[in-house]
């Protein structure tokens, strides 16, 4: 029989695993979260992101089902109308402790036959039971080392479908709930320890997305710069960043636990290419 107990542990152990891979591949998420935690304080995940495509094979759902299974439920669901994107959120049904769950994936139809191609090829390589097992969003980059001429073509449309074409399945990024913080416990606060460090926040559509009104603030540095070897070379292009959220209440007195999607949309700009 699964209790409570037991689902809680299982969690535990998926959302260790992905941290651990989301800071061996990205230490400069670590050197972030150290700074905190350095300073006395606890850091608490407000959300976990991954992205993917709108194949049936890999889609939201199949992406969502290892939480569903451990006791996730959908809580709300988003669209990106220029950057071609549908996303959902999920939250544990009893658990407020655990982070929420953000999935987005790339409407692919809306884009050239080259990304419509490209896609269909990349998840016609690998052996299709990797689509059904739970590991899939620990598996990375499924399909055998990126080409840098795909990537550069990907990326001249669509920054996020040539994420997912070098980086593949994992977290796209984990995200510091301030409500959880003591002595910087406002975003202002955040963002200033941040840069003072020498990290680079993401600053499209402003520092801090979001407004007290709409109930949720967020803010977020530009993914570092990571080596990844393609098959020609190894070249320097951005992999994840650390987004950091605010929350809150609403006039019943209740903490909002969703998303805007206006500010969403910036926030995905964090792993658009930029120069050192």
């Amino acid at each position: 029989m699964i209790t409570q107990k037991n689902l809680s542990m299982k969690l535990d152990d998926i959302f260790n695993r992905l941290w651990i891979d989301y800071t061996n591949q990205n230490p400069s998420a670590l050197k972030v979260y150290e700074l905190f935690t350095n300073a006395g304080e606890k850091v608490e995940n407000d959300h976990i992101a991954f992205r993917t495509f709108d194949d049936q094979r890999v889609n939201i759902n199949v992406l969502s089902r290892i939480f569903i299974e451990n006791g996730y439920v959908e809580k709300g669901e988003y669209f990106f109308k220029d950057k071609h994107l549908y996303a959902k959120h999920f939250e544990h049904i009893s658990d407020k402790n655990m982070p929420r769950v953000f999935i987005s994936e790339l409407i692919t139809k809306d884009f050239s036959p080259f990304i419509q191609q490209t896609v269909k090829d990349l998840l016609d390589e690998p052996a299709s039971v990797k689509y059904n097992s739970d590991d899939l969003i620990f598996s990375g980059n499924i399909w055998g080392k990126p080409d840098y001429e795909t990537y550069l073509k990907l990326r001249d449309e669509s920054e996020y479908a040539a994420w997912v074409y070098v980086y593949g399945f994992r977290a796209n990024h984990f995200t510091v709930s301030i409500n959880s913080l003591k002595k910087y416990n406002t975003i202002e606060k955040v963002n200033h320890v941040i840069k003072d460090n020498g990290f680079l926040l993401n600053s499209s559509g402003g520092e801090i997305k979001g407004t007290k009104e709409e109930l949720l603030q967020q803010s977020s540095t530009m993914a570092n710069h990571i080596n990844v070897e393609f098959n020609d070379k190894v070249y320097s292009i951005p992999g994840c960043y650390y987004e950091f959220a605010q929350r809150f209440t609403d006039t019943s007195g209740e903490l909002y636990s969703g998303f805007i999607a206006k500010s969403a949309d910036k926030i995905f700009e964090s792993t658009n290419y930029y120069k050192k």
